[in-house]
């Protein structure tokens, strides 16, 4: 191993085990007696700082520092909906946020799937959302395993090989996560940010005065002689045009505040307030997104000929060979946690929905919190697993599926806030409007017809799906033992009795 690899590698391995160190402080002292709950929602007490590192952890993951920076090294303009659907869903997630928490804390609630089951009176409802939520996460885990992997073997000049990182990626996040549930990713995502923060800031300042000569040189070169990475539908011909950058936007803003893990965030709130402030500041965490994608652009100069997966180190490729050794540990231990983050709170909801939906509904689960718990957990570690084997033997499998992730879970949109807000919407109507929006946005993507007309796959199956959710609920059954008060209709939930206790507390 190099001096350089050995540097490297020791600072990536201090912050490692500083991260397992902080996941275990995150609960020190407060024993097991929260049950599912304190572990899965953090006993929904989080105030807004915390809230809003981790909820910025969520969002914030290792895409950010490989694929927005490969997607603004192939295509340029076309990278930018990531900030535009994301601060579109910040300002959507204002007034759906405080809705979805005064629901689930009214209720006694911890993830989505206990939500539908409950608005439905359907217990099989809740472990069919289930199912469908893990399929869509589960390529999220493996994606980030990946990403860390790829991190780790890049900043130790090679010295560590991708099934090496891989399983670090896999044994790090299990290893705090299992043990100190939702309150210790929020520890975690306080270093992540400091990192994150830090290290974009570095980097926004050094890459263009250190190969350009400052930002005014560089953007002069990229209009000069890139200027397809500047304008839709970007460079290469991608389809990615207008109408796919308005309708990917709206589609992922509305996924983006009722996906699982945005949920957890949610629901670890100590109040609605929390969440209303923390909805205002969220935006400000996108700043930093532009820095990836202009250093993506950057690359297209530096290192020309980047293709496939490779466009994805682009970032690195910038940093590796022009700082030193424990810069670049710093940077990649900054992306590596980019990774845990998200990565944790991924394996954390798929455990808590199948402890709660699922194998909750076992007689000797249902109503022992401690027991729910430890099944959760399994379950956390078996899909680490999973992810974990499949990235080794069959990579392209979850990544398939990935296509799918975020439209298919767009489609459960008119089931969870429809259903919330307007209490006409039936079991049936919710369920065919999920089936037919499914199955159009799988025979679309799958047949790679995606985009379809310009417009994104997801939004023109979601408009099928609420289409088939109104004519079904309108013309179809409708029940016979619906409890309206167990509805939350649109209202503010700080205004609402039922909340008010618990609404006013602290920040």
């Amino acid at each position: 191993m190099s001096a350089d690899a050995t540097i490297a590698t020791a600072v990536f391995g201090v912050f490692m085990v500083l991260t397992v160190a902080l996941g275990l402080l995150a609960v020190r002292g407060r024993g097991s007696g929260g049950g599912i709950t304190e572990w899965s929602v953090g006993g929904r007490s989080l105030g807004t700082v915390f809230i809003w590192v981790l909820m910025a952890g969520e969002g914030y993951t290792s895409f950010s520092y490989l694929g927005a920076a490969g997607w603004g090294y192939n295509y340029g303009a076309p990278v930018l909906y990531v900030i535009a659907y994301m601060s579109c869903g910040y300002a959507i997630g204002y007034v759906v946020g405080p809705t979805l928490w005064a629901y689930a804390r009214r209720h006694g609630l911890v993830t989505i799937t206990d939500m539908v089951a409950h608005r439905y009176g359907r217990p099989w409802l809740g472990t069919a959302v289930a199912v469908l939520a893990t399929v869509c996460l589960l390529p999220y885990i493996q994606l980030q395993i990946t990403g860390m992997g790829v991190v780790v073997s890049t900043i130790s000049y090679g010295a560590i090989s991708l099934n090496w990182a891989y399983f670090i990626a896999f044994a790090v996040t299990t290893g705090f996560v299992v043990v100190s549930g939702l309150r210790g990713s929020a520890w975690v995502s306080v270093l992540k940010d400091v990192l994150v923060i830090g290290t974009l800031g570095f980097l926004a300042v050094y890459v263009p005065l250190h190969y350009f000569d400052g930002y005014g040189p560089f953007l002069d070169r990229v209009v000069a002689e890139k200027p397809d990475w500047l304008t839709f539908s970007g460079h290469g011909g991608s389809g990615l045009d207008g109408s796919w950058f308005v309708s990917t936007s709206l589609l992922n803003s509305l996924t983006v505040v009722i996906f699982p893990t945005t949920v957890a965030g949610y629901l670890g709130a100590r109040n609605a307030d929390a969440l209303r402030r923390n909805a205002m500041l969220l935006p400000l965490y996108n700043v930093l997104l532009f820095v990836p994608m202009l250093l993506g652009m950057a690359a297209v100069f530096v290192v020309p000929g980047l293709t496939g997966a490779g466009s994805n180190l682009a970032l690195f490729k910038l940093v590796v060979d022009s700082l030193p050794a424990w810069a670049v540990g710093l940077i990649g231990v900054a992306a590596a946690l980019s990774s845990i983050v998200p990565m944790a709170v991924f394996m954390l909801v798929i455990g808590t929905m199948w402890g709660r939906s699922a194998l909750g509904a076992v007689p000797a689960l249902a109503r022992r919190p401690d027991r729910q718990k430890a099944a959760a957990q399994i379950v956390v570690v078996a899909s680490g697993v999973l992810a974990l084997v499949m990235t080794y033997t069959a990579p392209n499998t979850l990544v398939r599926l990935s296509l799918i992730s975020y439209e298919g879970m767009a489609q459960l949109v008119p089931m969870i806030l429809l259903g919330l807000v307007w209490r006409r919407l039936t079991l049936w109507g919710a369920v065919s409007g999920l089936v037919a929006g499914g199955a159009l946005v799988c025979a679309l993507v799958f047949t790679e017809h995606d985009p379809v007309g310009g417009a994104n796959a997801g939004a023109v199956a979601l408009g099928l799906n609420v289409a088939v959710a109104l004519v079904v609920s309108w013309l179809g059954p409708k029940p016979v033992d619906a409890r309206p008060d167990d509805e939350v209709l649109a209202r503010d939930p700080g205004r609402d009795g039922s909340a008010g206790a618990v609404v006013g507390g602290g920040v």
